[in-house]
């Protein structure tokens, strides 16, 4: 032991004598490049004392928690309960032991909150645990509850509650389905309904990356989609509807009810849009309008958000003090901005409900709460903790909504924002000094760079997101905000305000159309910018590591307030990079295996199909960065079809085969490359082969030529189970076990020997 301590003294006395040696010896630009390495360590110190000092690790806690939930939907099967409370108490015991150390504590906390976010994703998935349907059925005798009602362009559908179901070769005991119906005969939300109705399960990802319909509805309660076939019987319910079922249906009624007044006012897309700024019902909009919104950057004004909640809540708090200042007596003993700030709270309240309570109205409110509450007690709120506090309500409340693209930009556009607001936009809240600013200031200078700094930087936000989940850019967002916000901001959602106001008193139809004429000028916008030269900037399809590594750099990019920063624009810069260069797959494969497109010598797509499948094509299109329309016929080139199936080429002359019957797929695997069909395929085919089993457990799938195989990605990797996308059952045939048939005693005819009677 003695020995070991002179032994580490001599070390330490040495050390500054090797050092100085070191430097002695060392050429002058080694000198320099160690100044610059101690002086940039010094400063990184510096910056990450400062970035993590008190109170400034609160907003990361809402990241760490959505972390939590990130783990949860990308493990392949689904978790324990107990393994998740578990960690998460055996974390927050941590945080309480460590939490005077200063560098374990925040790490503690980080890991609790992780392990929470996970915990509460594993609850809520195990909370509304229902049945999935797992195979069509092709007539099914439903009665039961409808629960929600959705409008659109040429059908509507509605959601039913499953009271009781009648069908052949049921495989699941079915809680709510979905149905679409003709235009306008969707029922009353509320009523008891008996139908008939072709039953088909959830629809799958088309494509491996792309988005899971599925587990969006699962999360909602629904197991089953389908349509109605022939008349719906509304009849007396067998018994009295429950408490949410009646708050639903008078949320509904009055919807609609405000919804029918509008359009018998203003028709069209006008009172469509009306109709969706005011009560969230936007499905009704028509096609073409639709995508010129979203090829503009306008599409935001149709979801209710950030921007409709502060709307209305500013015009109700600035109506209510100014009217209450107008009399003295209140105004000089009474706090009549906390009266405001409180009638403001309840009125947001109203409109949320009224109009449907999504996730980004949910945050909208929740921020816009936080905000009046601070005016209420006399402090501000517009600050990062606001959005965390809005981002764990969310979460908590809804944690599928991580993974749902109007949560991810919503949040990312408002992270921006108030970033923006804290630290580059100070000026905007100090009023004007010289002559020359305050004239700029009345003509509306500032709101006009606001605005236009507000759009650059939303938009830019969001641009990631929009990429990832819809393919495509809006080179000219700021264009078309700043000419038709300023209507919509002053013009259209107080005119809406108003005849929401005024329809109790009958004269609401004057806003009405007022409020129509000014969605005539953000439509114009709208279709004015959709028509320029390259609106539409078309992105191909990419993976999730873009996209994690994108939310990493605006996540620090907006949070830290050092120039640690900045390594945030470089992860920006490599996430753009790398989302750029992601490779396109030569061949994709339709989960149900009516579809094949196979990528041409031209490095276009062409599309073999044994039917129409306008909305596969669509997306196909959509994540190839592809312009072209789903009726094309540039996309059934170098296709040879007959009824018996589709051949085509890849640009290494192997032969791609879409096989209808077995006649075929016995030619097709003696001569193709890659044979797919949606029937059972014998196993002593030579080519590569993807039959209907294989289809069944992997669902869509992307196949790349390498060399002389095929590299596959599956949109259901083998050993994934999920609640949302169970692993097929063999047929029960399979899953008996079958007994070897004892061997055949019946002896030869020339083995018989002659029979002994007195044996």
């Amino acid at each position: 032991m003695e020995q070991d301590r002179n032994r580490g003294a001599r070390a330490t006395a040495w050390t500054p004598v090797i050092a100085r040696a070191w430097r002695r010896a060392a050429p002058p630009w080694a000198h320099d490049l160690l100044w610059l390495a101690e002086t940039l360590a010094q400063y990184l110190r510096q910056w990450a004392t400062a970035d993590t000092g008190p109170g400034r690790l609160v907003p990361w806690l809402p990241i760490a928690f959505g972390l939590g939930i990130a783990l949860y939907f990308s493990v392949e099967r689904e978790p324990a309960w107990w393994a998740g409370l578990s960690l998460t108490l055996v974390a927050c015991v941590s945080v309480f032991a460590l939490r005077a150390r200063p560098a374990a504590f925040p790490a503690a906390l980080a890991i609790a909150a992780i392990a929470g976010g996970f915990t509460i994703a594993t609850f809520k998935s195990a909370r509304i645990e229902h049945a999935v349907l797992a195979t069509p059925v092709g007539y099914a005798g439903i009665s039961g509850f409808v629960e929600n009602r959705e409008e659109r362009e040429r059908s509507d559908r509605f959601i039913l509650r499953i009271h009781r179901i009648d069908a052949p070769r049921l495989d699941a005991k079915l809680d709510r389905v979905r149905l679409s119906v003709r235009k306008g005969m969707a029922p009353a939300v509320g009523s008891f309904v008996t139908i008939r109705a072709r039953l088909n399960p959830p629809l799958r990802p088309l494509r491996p990356g792309g988005y899971d319909f599925a587990r969006d509805l699962y999360f909602h309660g629904i197991g089953a989609t389908g349509f109605v076939l022939g008349q719906i019987k509304v009849s007396d319910p067998p018994y009295p509807a429950d408490l949410w079922l009646a708050y639903a249906s008078a949320i509904h009624a009055m919807r609609d009810a405000i919804d029918a007044r509008i359009r018998s006012v203003i028709s069209g897309d006008r009172g469509a849009i009306a109709s969706a700024l005011i009560t969230g019902k936007r499905d009704a909009i028509s096609a073409p309008v639709n995508d010129a919104m979203y090829v503009s950057s306008l599409a935001h004004v149709l979801s209710i958000s950030g921007y409709h909640m502060a709307v209305v809540a500013g015009v109700v708090f600035f109506v209510i003090r100014a009217s209450l200042a107008l009399v003295p007596a209140f105004a000089n003993r009474y706090p009549i901005k906390k009266w405001a700030a409180f009638a403001a709270i309840v009125v947001a309240a109203f409109y949320l409900l009224l109009s449907g309570s999504e996730v980004a109205t949910q945050r909208a409110f929740v921020m816009t709460a936080i905000v009046l509450i601070g005016v209420m007690f006399d402090r501000p709120a517009l600050t990062l903790r606001t959005i965390a506090i809005a981002a764990l309500a969310v979460l908590l409340i809804a944690p599928q909504a991580l993974v749902h693209p109007s949560f991810q930009m919503s949040f990312a556009a408002t992270l921006a924002l108030v970033a923006a607001y804290e630290r580059g936009l100070p000026w905007f809240s100090t009023p004007p000094e010289t002559p020359l600013a305050t004239r700029i200031a009345l003509w509306g200078g500032r709101e006009a760079v606001a605005l236009i700094v507000a759009s650059i930087v939303a938009g830019l936000a969001t641009t990631l997101y929009a990429a990832f989940h819809f393919h495509r850019l809006a080179p000219y967002g700021v264009i078309a905000n700043l000419l038709a916000m300023p209507i919509v901001s002053a013009w259209v959602m107080p005119a809406g305000l108003m005849g929401l106001i005024a329809i109790p008193f009958g004269f609401d139809g004057l806003f009405w159309r007022l409020m129509g004429d000014g969605i005539d000028w953000m439509i114009a916008v709208a279709l004015f910018v959709a028509s320029l030269p390259g609106a539409v900037g078309r992105v191909a399809a990419f993976g999730m590591g873009p996209l994690m590594l994108g939310s990493a750099g605006l996540i620090v990019l907006c949070l830290l307030r050092t120039p640690i920063r900045f390594a945030g624009a470089a992860l920006l810069v490599a996430a753009a990079i790398w989302a750029g260069r992601a490779p396109l797959p030569d061949i994709r494969i339709a989960y149900e295996g009516n579809m094949v497109a196979v990528r041409n010598g031209d490095g276009r797509l062409s599309i073999m199909k044994s039917r129409n499948d306008d909305f596969t094509i669509r997306e196909w299109l959509a994540a190839d960065g592809d312009a072209r329309a789903v009726r094309d016929e540039s996309l059934s080139e170098q296709i040879r079809c007959d009824p018996e199936g589709c051949i085509a080429k890849l640009p290494d002359r192997s032969l791609v085969a879409l096989s209808f019957s077995m006649e075929a797929l016995a030619e097709d695997c003696g001569k193709a490359a890659l044979v797919v069909t949606a029937r059972n395929a014998p196993t002593d085919c030579a080519a590569f082969l993807i039959d209907r089993d294989e289809l069944r457990a992997s669902g869509a799938l992307d196949l790349t030529r390498n060399g002389k195989v095929f590299d596959v990605v599956r949109a259901n990797p083998p050993g994934q189970d999920r609640p949302w996308a169970r692993r097929p059952q063999p047929p029960a045939r399979a899953a008996q076990t079958r007994q070897p048939a004892p061997p055949d005693a019946t002896p030869r005819t020339e083995d018989i020997e002659p029979t002994n009677p007195d044996q």
